[in-house]
């Protein structure tokens, strides 16, 4: 039975963020288009009817995901939140971002994967850090738009940075003092 096109937009977004999902918690290889298929509830075979390659999928995965954690990076800064660089700092590196990679940035929980895949991938990444440090930048006061992005920059790469440390350890005291620090 042919579904209508609507129903095939709908499913294709399922698909893309359950990847998504799944990508960041378990990583690139760690999931298989036959089970993601069958998480979504779909058919094996119906995966081609929506992607080229799983490469595909992990291009769109890692943009849905980039573009949800830039979309609340930039609220942040056109809403003028108080204090809006402190509320995405301890926002980012709390226990829960720590504890739940699969909700969480794209880059802390793939970014060294990205780095082995295709150019439509690290294309994704290369858009989403720049997007990042765009608006982080926005965040920063004083300076000139030079200076304020080296530290946006700086800024950015230690909240990422301590995120994978904190992940990484099997030292829970030691993962909390690298998030508090």
């Amino acid at each position: 039975m042919r579904v209508s096109r609507a129903k095939a937009a709908e499913n294709r977004e399922r698909i893309i963020e359950t990847a998504a999902r799944l990508f960041r918690e378990r990583g690139f290889d760690g999931i298989g288009v036959a089970e993601l298929m069958k998480v979504v509830g779909l058919t094996h075979g119906g995966f081609y009817g929506h992607f080229s390659s799983k490469e595909d999928l992990i291009a769109l995965a890692c943009e849905h995901a980039m573009k949800r954690s830039i979309d609340a990076l930039q609220d942040a800064t056109e809403n003028g939140v108080e204090n809006a660089l402190s509320a995405v700092a301890s926002s980012y590196l709390s226990a829960t971002h720590r504890d739940q990679p699969a909700d969480g940035c794209v880059l802390a929980a793939l970014g060294a994967e990205a780095a082995r895949h295709d150019s439509s991938v690290r294309s994704v990444f290369t858009k989403g850090v720049s997007s990042a440090v765009d608006a982080l930048t926005q965040l920063l006061p004083g300076e000139t738009i030079g200076k304020n992005r080296e530290r946006a920059l700086m800024i950015y790469a230690s909240m990422v940075g301590a995120i994978v440390l904190a992940r990484a350890v099997d030292d829970a005291d030691l993962s909390e003092e690298v998030l508090k620090s």
